[in-house]
């Protein structure tokens, strides 16, 4: 397992990257979405600093 620290800003610019990552993928790659979405659901329940 890693621990990587964001500020609240950069946590921001994350989340936006990874939902602008997933909006381009489409029905065939389902485990890319699937994984992205696991990620996401991580990310946003980080604690806030």
């Amino acid at each position: 397992m890693h621990t990587i620290e964001f500020t609240d800003e950069e946590l921001r610019l994350v989340l936006s990257a990874v939902r602008s990552y997933l909006d381009d993928f489409g029905h065939e790659e389902a485990d890319v979405l699937r994984r992205l979405k696991e990620l996401l659901r991580k990310l946003e329940a980080a604690p806030a600093a």
